[in-house]
């Protein structure tokens, strides 16, 4: 009922975001109460599965013997491929993901069959007495290798998927920069250089796996730790042969994703969704650390190779880049990978005339996936290294060829046709400059560095430009289901994932921004299939741009909803009325959130809403290699400074300065701590983290005694980071917010960068060391060595002075 008493004095309109509001399973994760598909209650009839993996990279598949597997203590059932109902695949894009090998075996590490048993011991006792019966064939395990024999992982109709990204003749005529009347052309200098790029085991807390429940209806309910819910119900009903609206997928949160939950635990849920359908009953099935880094893909190594050629001033005029991605011996997302790093094959520079070429290479490893960054990473290193090397070569600062080189106003067309709609990468860095006091750091260091023969310090800043959208136009959709309870709680249900970013609460506090109710009435349900239908994965950094969008339309339509409810019942001007604070408030008079809810059941007025987002103004022509493949991008920079043991190779991380564009932020606690772990475990693929096989094709790296991601003492002692303030998004993004799940992982670009700075100091900053990724201590060391026998620099084209 209505109340005539003083309407409260209303609150900002944002003020539901734009604060730091807890995390929602904050406390549950520290006081370990937070469930994972593992804590769950076993059920009665409970299954454990184990899959037996290929110990070839490349076999023809003879037979197996499994009759000790079978005969084995606790053995419920075994399954080949043989067993499968429907299709024998699990591949993201295209096919070449055989859930359970069948005539040929494809890397080491792949599944051939599964055994379910009454417990987890007795399952992978048993497993080890199989007997694969295989003859080994040929593997190809080089990437170069393999695209000069013409080993890649698209099918061939597919392959003019490769257009160069192409402005320009680059590197076919080096005088086309344009002189002012009666100036002779200036000097054009030439550097070139070849990188190769390590990959990047995922390393999430909690494991790949799934719980599949065989209902009494014939439907499969599937528990999943997976980025991408709506993936795993199509897959898994593929493979069982049985419609969609049967399966049902659910994610409540997952202990970490990277990217590698984002296709390949598809494959979980279809293993124990097809053991619980045969077995009528429960089966969980959860891979051991070892058997994980095995079966699954990882960030994709790269080979590059780059040539630019400059003026006296070191400002780009030709650029050619090469990449090669070693996407393992299928598709899987290979094709948005490369495209992605091609993409970002700039970073923040304008690249003259330009051209980008991405290959695909197939090897016998296991299928290289999605990783923070999305193939971005990999496609910016090149740039940087050549911003390195044309400063070395020109006597110049680094960060003064990096600045001359930046995307203004009147350069602002990036190397696909995309035209950038805010220059904010050149006052970014000019603002970090300062606050980092970068120059008379600069001038310290080459003192220090003088006067210690075996101690080396260096000192980088790089900037990011990232840019926001899926490249496969129709993922940039989301959808969410809004109910509101008779006692006036709001429960949210959307297609996003909870991976530890901080999803859903920054949708709740979008919600409760839209009705400006305290934060602790609404509420998230886990992610399920049969609540919000064909959903996008949780990924390229647009969880919160995509999912916020969609629970703020369902948000809308229900205040829509109220606010007429309210304007006929109570006879106010529609115009007049607005919630403020928990209340309902027109000139005079107020009415509590809980009774205007009250009001609106009685009056039989739907509480319930669903809404829909898709991203607008994205397009790219593969065929052409233009377009407007992102909504906006994301702008960082970062200030690191390392110091390295000449005779050891050992290095340390002494401070870093980081300046991070986040749009108006949703949640500025959040948001730093996504942009601290982004930049640590970027810190760790540049350094620590290296992936070893042997001459096999088999991981020897698998597990954490062999694999060293960071820890909390390789962080800084001192690490100051700042959001940017007063550049709200110029796109009409989620309340001018912009994504920061993966922009602020490039941001440790200037680790590595900071490392070749040290190296060259030992010739007084006259040489621009290699240094392949990671960067380990042998390899800083090699680098070292190699300097001191002063290795001959690379040749460039006819015609270019070499400096």
């Amino acid at each position: 009922m209505r109340k005539l008493i003083p309407a409260p004095a209303p609150l900002p309109s944002d003020a539901a975001t734009r604060h730091s509001a807890p995390h929602d399973s904050a406390v549950a994760h520290v006081t370990g109460r937070a469930i994972y598909v593992d804590d769950l209650p076993a059920h009665a009839r409970m299954g454990y599965l184990a899959v037996g993996l290929s110990p070839h990279a490349h076999a023809r598949l003879d037979g197996l013997t499994l009759d000790a597997v079978r005969q084995s203590p606790g053995v419920i059932d075994v399954i080949t491929a043989a067993d499968i109902p429907g299709r024998n695949e699990v591949g993201a894009v295209y096919p070449g993901d055989p859930l359970l090998a069948e005539r040929e075996l494809r890397y080491a590490g792949q599944p051939v069959f599964a055994v379910v048993a009454t417990d987890l011991v007795s399952a992978r006792r048993a497993v080890d007495k199989a007997v694969i019966h295989a003859t080994p064939l040929p593997a190809s395990l080089d990437a170069v290798e393999a695209i000069a024999q013409g080993l890649t992982v698209l099918p061939v109709h597919h392959h003019e998927r490769a257009t160069p990204l192409d402005r320009g003749s680059a590197m076919k005529n080096n005088t086309q920069t344009r002189e002012a009347p009666g100036e002779a052309p200036a000097a054009s200098h030439c550097v070139s250089g070849t990188l190769s790029i390590g990959g990047q085991e995922h390393f999430y807390l909690e494991g790949q796996i799934a719980q599949a429940e065989a209902l009494d209806d014939d439907g499969i309910r599937i528990l999943t730790s997976s980025q991408h819910p709506s993936e795993v119900q199509k897959l898994v009903a593929e493979v069982l042969d049985r419609p969609l609206h049967s399966i049902v997928a659910e994610v409540r949160r997952m202990g970490g994703g990277f990217g590698g939950k984002e296709s390949q635990a598809a494959a979980l849920g279809a293993m124990a969704a097809l053991a619980a359908a045969r077995n009528h009953c429960t089966v969980r099935f959860r891979l051991p650390r070892r058997d994980d880094m095995l079966m699954t893909g990882k960030r994709h190594p790269f080979e590059t190779h780059y040539e630019v050629t400059t003026d006296d001033r070191g400002i780009l005029r030709d650029t050619t880049i090469s990449l090669i991605g070693n996407c393992g011996h299928s598709p899987d997302l290979s094709e948005g990978v490369v495209d992605r790093a091609m993409f970002h094959a700039d970073n923040a520079y304008y690249l003259g005339n330009a051209r980008v070429t991405g290959h695909r290479a197939m090897t016998h490893t296991a299928s290289n996936t999605a990783f923070r960054g999305f193939g971005g990473p990999q496609g910016m290193m090149p740039i940087e290294a050549a911003m390195d090397d044309i400063a070395r070569r020109l006597g110049l600062d680094p960060l003064d060829v990096r600045k001359r080189n930046l995307y203004t106003d009147q350069k602002d067309e990036t190397h696909y046709g995309q035209r950038l709609d805010q220059h904010l990468i050149g006052p970014l860095i000019d603002q970090l400059e300062k606050q980092s006091d970068y120059r008379h750091r600069r001038q310290a260091i080459t003192a220090f560095n003088q006067e210690n023969p075996i101690i080396k310090r260096g000192l980088a800043l790089t900037p990011v430009k990232f840019g926001i959208s899926f490249t496969a136009q129709h993922l940039n959709q989301a959808g969410a289901l809004l109910a509101i309870y008779t006692d006036g709680s709001v429960l949210i249900n959307h297609g996003g994932t909870e991976m530890g970013q901080g999803l859903h609460t920054k949708v709740c506090q979008i919600v409760a921004r839209v009705f400006d109710i305290p934060l602790g009435r609404v509420r998230i349900s886990a992610t399920r299939t049969d609540k919000v239908p064909n959903t996008s994965p949780t990924a390229a950094s647009s969880g919160a741009d995509l999912n916020g969008m969609a629970a703020r339309d369902a948000a809308l339509t229900l205040r829509a909803r109220l606010l007429d409810l309210a304007a006929e019942q109570y006879r106010q001007p529609r115009d007049s009325l607005t919630f403020s604070d928990g209340q309902l408030i027109a000139d005079g008079w107020s009415m509590p959130w809980e009774e205007l809810i009250q009001a609106a059941y009685l009056k039989r007025v739907p509480l319930s809403a669903t809404g829909f987002y898709s991203t607008p103004t994205i397009h790219y022509d593969k065929t052409t290699g233009k377009g407007h493949p992102f909504f906006y991008y994301a702008y960082g920079a970062a200030v690191s400074e390392v110091e390295i043991d000449t005779l050891t190779g050992e290095h340390r991380l002494r401070r870093v300065d980081i300046l991070h564009d986040v749009g108006d932020s949703l949640n500025p606690a959040i948001d730093r701590g996504q942009i601290e772990g982004g930049f640590i475990q970027g810190a760790g693929w540049l350094t620590t983290e290296e992936l070893k096989w042997d001459d096999k094709g088999t991981l020897l790296t698998t597990g954490p005694a062999t694999y060293k991601i960071p820890a909390y003492s390789d962080a800084p002692p001192v690490f100051n980071v700042a959001l940017l303030e007063g550049h709200p998004c110029s796109q009409a993004t989620i309340y001018r917010s912009k994504a920061v799940g993966e922009p602020p992982f490039m941001l440790a670009l200037s680790v590595w960068s900071a490392l070749r700075d040290a190296l060259s100091s030992l010739t007084n900053y006259t040489t621009s060391p290699a240094l392949d990724v990671p960067a380990t201590p042998e390899r800083i060391l090699l680098a070292v060595e190699a300097i001191k026998s002063a290795s001959t620099p690379a040749a460039c084209p006819e015609g270019a002075d070499h400096g």
